[in-house]
């Protein structure tokens, strides 16, 4: 019988993730580049970004499925705020109207991609990068969609 190479050894034997350890009080999780520390808490109503700690509006002994239902959800939310941002930015300094965009939920995929409809789906995970990544992927994403003049007179002379 023919060994299995040792690369695909440590994949097959590997352990699935535990959720209860990724995802419990007091863990981390990537946000613009650096680190942010969750905190269940019932004092607040809603997620609360406070320097380095997320409080998430969950009490101490919730699971950990609605720790990360909660933490993604917070950063799914910001995800859009931030590329929202960045999109309307680089459209307004190359002269161009802000296309359609959405957010991806994809397992696989580019960070950004043309939705074959004239705009743009860039996926939420991207807020886990550091803004200036950010910022280069929705320039270039935004470079690769053909320009559109919104000009209704094709044939006006130009000023």
């Amino acid at each position: 019988m023919k060994q299995r190479p040792p690369q695909l050894s440590l994949l097959l034997d590997a352990a699935a993730p535990d959720n209860a350890a990724r995802w419990r009080d007091g863990a981390n999780i990537v946000y613009l580049g650096d680190t942010l520390s969750l905190c269940l808490d019932t004092g607040c109503r809603e997620a609360l970004h406070d320097g380095a700690t997320l409080h998430l509006p969950l009490p101490p002994e919730a699971s950990p499925r609605q720790i990360q239902d909660a933490a993604e959800a917070w950063l799914r939310r910001r995800a859009a705020y931030v590329i929202d941002s960045e999109l309307a930015m680089a459209a307004r300094r190359g002269g161009r109207e802000v296309p359609r965009h959405s957010l991806s939920f994809a397992a696989r995929g580019n960070w950004a991609q043309p939705d074959g409809k004239g705009g743009l789906r860039f996926h939420w995970r991207l807020i886990e990068q550091p803004e200036p990544v950010i910022c280069q992927v929705v320039v270039r994403a935004l470079a690769a969609l053909p320009f559109a003049r919104s000009d209704a007179d094709l044939f006006a002379a130009v000023a």
